[in-house]
């Protein structure tokens, strides 16, 4: 008997059926640098500093404030990093690079990322403990069971090449020595297919020597290791988080635009002509010809010019190949790939027939047509821009039998218009009738 109610309006919610798909997450990058050794424990800390074990695994950071504290950054002064010994000041120096970058991302519009620190920064990091192990969750291995990650940096790489020095200037380094360690972080993106690294150049180098450095010290721009590599040039000087400048690498900077852009604009959006924030400069000013020299071989650069203040002016892979020479069409399609992969595990184990193929090609043409709505496609019509084949055609009964179900997708991703050209024609003047 169906209970009474009274007079009105009454309405029941029931469910649709339709499968939908969610956008994956493309701003949160992975930083992996030296942190400070944790300190002993503080009954009465508001917020517990991470311990030793914890700082060597992933953690997601939600805010500037939150790693200041998390990391036992809090309280250091220029004086007293200025007091200490030659070798425990430059030890504290390699921590502060990585505050740095972390300080740069969250000043620059991003919200989360990821830190795995190395706690000892008086050692180098060798290849094999930067790629950690996934069982451990230690070094890149660590983030393989982070799928959020869109982006991996090292700003200490070049200081992990060599021990802490012991005198009051370190000696400088060679473009060779942090060649396997780049190798690592560019093998863990492309295994994870997801995620691009930010690279950074040597300190110090100028436009000529980044050049043979990316031709000499970087995968080949024909390979697959090339379309998940962003270099970036130059190192930018920062006001210093405890107010002493220094010049650091951009990969901070740079991630925190990147997630910037995607928030305001989308993924597809080239991150380039954005004004990186809490830079002061760049020590090195780069001519039109150095920088056209530059982004022939997949080097993005940092320029400065006058009335616009400093930029990032580039938006280039490593890649020469036509689909993933640009940042924006690399991203895109991990974003894509990531998106209809992780909002489509509910078909698993479902009856694997007409229906089942109707509602996945179904949830992948509408989540296409949003990204062709928003712009992330080329084309004046859907056909144009995307198709989504998941029939017979392409499941035959050896492969339902197999329990396979294949949907195949195709899309036309928007390219940045990298260069623009005007072309300026003198009108003669006419004679007044």
């Amino acid at each position: 008997m169906t209970p009474p109610e009274p007079p009105g309006v009454h309405v029941t919610e029931k469910p649709c059926g339709e499968r939908t798909i969610a956008g994956a997450s493309t701003s949160v990058p992975a930083f992996l640098g030296y942190t400070r050794e944790s300190p002993k424990d503080d009954p009465h800390a508001a917020v517990r500093p991470y311990t030793n074990a914890e700082r060597r695994t992933p953690q997601l950071v939600r805010g500037w404030r939150e790693f200041v504290v998390r990391y036992s950054m809090e309280g250091l002064t220029q004086e007293q990093a200025e007091a200490a010994e030659p070798k425990d000041r430059h030890a504290l120096e390699r921590c502060f690079t990585l505050a740095e970058a972390v300080h740069g991302f969250f000043a620059n519009g991003g919200r989360s990322c990821y830190v795995v620190g190395f706690t000892d920064p008086t050692r180098p990091v060798t290849a094999a403990t930067l790629a950690g192990s996934a069982e451990d969750r230690t070094g890149l291995g660590g983030l393989v069971t982070e799928p959020g990650v869109g982006m991996v940096a090292v700003p200490n790489l070049w200081e992990m090449t060599r021990a802490v020095p012991t005198t009051e200037e370190p000696g400088a380094v060679t473009p060779a020595d942090g060649k396997v360690l780049i190798e690592a972080v560019l093998k863990h993106c492309t295994e994870m297919h997801d995620r691009l690294a930010l690279v950074d150049p040597p300190p110090d180098l100028l436009p000529g020597a980044v050049e043979t450095f990316a031709n000499g010290q970087l995968a080949s721009p024909t390979t697959v290791d090339a379309a998940f590599t962003a270099l970036y040039y130059p190192w930018v000087t920062v006001p210093g988080i405890e107010g002493r400048q220094r010049t650091v690498p951009p990969c901070g900077h740079v991630a925190g635009v990147w997630a910037r852009t995607d928030a305001e604009r989308g993924v597809f959006k080239a991150p380039a002509n954005e004004v990186p924030h809490g830079v002061l400069e760049i020590p090195v000013l780069l001519t039109d010809e150095e920088q056209g020299a530059l982004n022939a071989v997949g080097v993005n650069c940092l320029r400065a010019f006058p009335g616009r203040g400093l930029l990032v002016w580039g938006a280039r892979t490593r890649s020469t190949t036509r689909d993933w020479k640009y940042l924006s069409v690399r991203r895109l399609v991990c974003f894509l790939r990531d998106s209809i992969q992780q909002s489509s595990g509910w078909a698993v184990f479902e009856p694997n027939d007409q229906r089942l193929r109707e509602t996945l090609r179904h949830a992948v043409s509408a989540f296409l047509m949003d990204q062709w709505r928003q712009g992330a496609l080329a084309g004046r019509t859907p056909e144009e821009a995307f198709h989504v084949v998941c029939d017979e055609s392409n499941n035959p009964r050896e492969k339902q039998d197999a329990g396979e179900v294949h949907c195949d997708v195709g899309v036309a991703p928007v390219r940045p218009a990298e260069f623009v050209h005007f072309s300026v024609v003198q009108i003669a003047g006419q004679v007044g009738k």
